[in-house]
């Protein structure tokens, strides 16, 4: 596969994509599909020779978000056609594979797994015991509860379908050079245009680094940070063994932390350790290529012991191989795919955690259509870049929580899950007073925020399961206290930032789809448009002055905000954006008593004759200036108030002494969730994003169509104003206390699957469970379509009939919001 070496060196290409294992292959295979000849792929040593070629080569497709599901579908498609196209053998096989589980919880996992499945269109079939030993008949079943089988999930030779894409991608017109490591990165007012290597300098109009464990290093030579680090994973390969069939499924054993696949007549095995050991904490060893570490037969043997257990032919299977090769992982345990927040056209695509094979066909399909179309080709935020941030920064942060992650590859994912590691490691000025309050902390970005707080006798701490957990009356009574008196929620970890310039105005013109060209003091809710429509960004916009504007967005979407706004802002215009999120902490005052405790420490003039609804105003509490906001999330009389960090301890304590007598609590995160729910307003992320417009999502009266002026997306959207769509928003109940809804549980309209909830709770005010999910119709989605049908939702493989709404469920008439 090398460049022959009689062949010039390339000075030039459109595209030079770094690493030649199964993702650094596949992105170069589809820009040549894509109609990208002038293809360049670097490779420091040979193709696969970094961690592709030890790959144990499982693939399965389901995941907990619908897009990531649909990209590794796209794998198993190309993979299923990839032989036949190039001549290569792939070593692919269609052989299904099985997942058991062993406990009751485990159980109730598989089965919502199971209608997650169903309501992303992949295949997944329930069985007994029996049923799964039928499929695999070597393994002990005494202690299986029961299996889910994937039919359409395989394996594949990682080596093989690598060269494959290769080969594709080397017939469409790209350039493979082996042998030639990247030494530099040339980047020109703020834009990547080329790479330095050995041989000599390559231009180019975009840089895409598909290096394995190498991307992080090969992405400061840009200034780009890619937080992964090195794990190592060991697994055997044993000799054959009688009855392993050639079409045996692939096996994962969770509640065993193991898996296996056959291979050549025997098995692999491996698993995800509790204790894993990282590698190349000091960095990576020149020439490691085609390289494995040492055998660690110590640290392998619990997992030996569980497969035994399984499996106990392994007994008298001799062990032909083993394998102890290191891998990229991720804090998150997603991989990383994306346009670099720091360097245009500057590319990522890297930190697979053990499971690139799988991902690879898609992910390189995804990250290929991205840099073609300068956008992504569907909301891929789970594994967006720009999901990072600050602590992401520090790779003893990132290489804590990636450890923790990878021990939990197989553990249970329960619901509202928090990690451990790296805490606190970002801290608002009253984190203090909080936890002396009893505050249960959640982390977002590294930030510690109060989901929840503990109640007299009661430890802050939560207790996972399937069921209510244990902070449900707690989160309940916090809940009422917004309703009926008033809550204080800590919300400083909000991302802000400060638009100002001559330009600013005209700039926030373009990019939002609501009209922010208001007097001053104006507030505006708003999304921020693609050209297609999609929303891209929602937030809050004041102005403060004819030129300056503050700009409010949530916690773990300040990486994505901020890149999104600052490389929008058309050409010539003069406008600076800065991020001042640490400068303010954020104290949200809601709830029908907020007036009454606001007017107690403060002389400015809070009615709301002084201070109307959607305005933001300076005032003073004790000395102290800060920024008002006339808003609400949680569908209730309130204000976010804007302390400058400095006085932030002082102005908590005022307003909750004040708010004594009104019945102040604090409040946390799970009680903005059920409030929010129970009033209706969407979550980027979950019920909104780039795959849905503001008319999809029911916020069509946030958009300017009627103003006469151009904005990002006007042309997408007012093409979709008036006509009927083929997805709509809709609010769901369900209230049966006993059924608990976390999202992605399938709706039934009339017997027919027609969606998923992208989000769910339970609403203490209402006493029901609450969902929002979008009903898709190909033939349309109208009001008459919405609300003549039969309505069930799916929970954990069980049909429930639910009821489907028109409008919030709580409005008590905006009386209180905004009077």
């Amino acid at each position: 596969m090398a460049q022959h070496p009689t062949q010039a060196h390339p000075t030039q290409a459109r595209a030079v994509v770094i690493g030649g294992g199964i993702v650094g292959c596949a992105t170069a295979y589809h820009l040549t599909r894509l109609g990208w000849r002038d293809v360049v792929l670097l490779e420091r040593a040979k193709l696969t020779s970094g961690s592709t070629f030890h790959a144990a080569g499982l693939v399965g497709q389901l995941r907990a978000n619908a897009n990531i599901t649909q990209l590794l579908k796209n794998s198993v498609e190309l993979y299923d056609k990839l032989e036949e196209e190039t001549g290569q053998a792939t070593g692919w096989k269609m052989n299904g594979g099985l997942r058991l589980a062993c406990n009751e919880e485990r159980w109730t996992e598989v089965k919502r797994q199971a209608t997650t499945a169903r309501s992303f269109g992949l295949e997944m079939e329930l069985l007994t015991p029996q049923e799964a030993r039928e499929l695999w008949p070597l393994m002990e079943v005494s202690d299986v509860v029961g299996a889910a089988f994937l039919p359409t999930d395989g394996q594949a030779n990682p080596s093989d379908i690598t060269l494959a894409l290769a080969k594709g991608a080397r017939r469409g017109g790209a350039t493979i050079v082996e042998d030639c490591p990247v030494t530099g990165i040339k980047v020109e007012r703020g834009r990547a245009c080329g790479v330095v290597t050995g041989e000599g300098a390559i231009a180019c109009e975009v840089v895409i680094d598909c290096a394995g464990q190498w991307a992080r290093e090969v992405a400061a030579l840009a200034g780009v940070n890619v937080p992964l680090v090195s794990v190592q994973h060991q697994y055997v390969v044993t000799e054959p063994i009688e009855g392993v069939a050639r079409d045996l499924p692939t096996l994962r054993d969770p509640d065993r932390l193991i898996y296996f696949k056959e291979e050549v007549g025997g098995l692999v095995m491996g698993g995800y350790e509790p204790n894993p050991i990282p590698w190349a904490e000091d960095g990576i060893p020149e020439g490691f290529h085609y390289s494995l570490l040492d055998n660690d037969w110590d640290h392998f043997e619990p997992l030996m012991v569980q497969a035994l257990a399984r499996v106990p032919a392994l007994e008298r299977a001799g062990v032909k191989d083993m394998f102890n090769g290191p891998e990229s992982f991720t804090p998150d345990g997603n991989f990383i795919l994306g346009e670099a927040p720091e360097v245009a056209n500057f590319y990522v695509g890297a930190g697979f955690n053990a499971y690139g094979i799988a991902a690879g066909g898609g992910a390189g399909q995804a990250l290929a259509e991205w840099v073609v179309g300068g956008e992504p080709p569907m909301d891929l935020w789970p594994v967006d870049i720009r999901r990072f941030g600050q602590p992401h920064r520090s790779i003893d942060w990132v290489r804590a929580r990636t450890l923790e992650l990878y021990a939990k590859h197989y553990t249970m994912a329960w619901p509202h899950e928090e990690h451990a590691s790296g805490r606190p490691e970002r801290v608002s000025p009253i984190y203090q007073a909080l936890k002396a309050h009893g505050a249960c902390f959640g982390e977002k970005l590294g930030w510690e925020r109060p989901n929840w707080f503990a109640r007299d006798g009661e430890e802050p701490r939560d207790v996972y399961s399937y069921g209510r957990q244990n902070w449900f009356d707690a989160v309940g009574e916090e809940h009422r206290a917004v309703r009926e008196r008033a809550g204080l929620f800590d919300q400083s970890s909000f991302a802000k930032f400060l638009m100002a310039g001559p330009d600013a105005a005209a700039a926030l013109t373009w990019l939002c789809a609501n009209d922010i060209d208001k007097p001053v003091g104006s507030l505006t809710y708003t999304q921020m448009c693609d050209a297609r429509g999609g929303i891209q960004c929602d937030l809050t916009v004041a102005r403060l002055a004819e030129d300056a504007f503050y700009i409010v967005t949530g916690t773990g979407f300040a990486t994505h905000d901020f890149s999104w706004i600052a490389r929008n802002i058309p050409d010539g215009l003069d406008a600076a954006l800065t991020d001042v999120t640490p400068d303010f902490a954020t104290f949200s005052l809601m709830g029908p008593r907020a007036r009454d405790i606001l007017s107690a420490v403060t002389r400015d003039d809070v009615s709301h004759e002084g201070f109307p609804f959607a305005t933001c105003r300076e005032i003073a509490i004790d000395g102290a200036a800060l920024k008002a906001l006339r808003l609400t999330y949680v569908g209730e009389l309130g204000w976010e108030l804007h302390v400058p960090t400095e006085h932030a301890l002082m102005v908590y304590r005022r307003v909750m002494a004040a708010g004594a007598e009104f019945g102040i609590a604090n409040a946390g995160y799970r009680a903005i969730e059920s409030l929010r729910l129970e009033k209706g307003y969407r979550a980027w992320g979950s019920d909104i994003g780039p795959d849905y417009t503001p008319f999809e999502a029911g916020l069509g009266w946030a958009v300017k169509l009627k103003k006469n002026v151009p904005f990002q997306g006007r042309e997408a959207l007012a093409a979709q104003h008036g006509a009927t769509l083929d997805k709509r928003l809709a609010c769901f109940t369900l209230d049966d206390p006993d059924v608990v809804l976390l999202g992605r549980e399938t709706i039934y309209r009339n017997g027919q699957r027609v969606g998923w909830l992208t989000s769910a709770g339970w609403g203490y005010t209402m006493a029901t469970n609450i969902g929002y999910g979008y009903v898709r119709n190909k033939d349309g989605v109208d009001d008459a379509f919405l609300h003549a049908g039969d309505y069930e939702l799916e929970v954990a493989t069980e049909r429930l009939p639910c009821r489907i709404h028109r409008g919030p469920l709580y409005d008590p008439e905006m009386t209180r919001i905004k009077a």
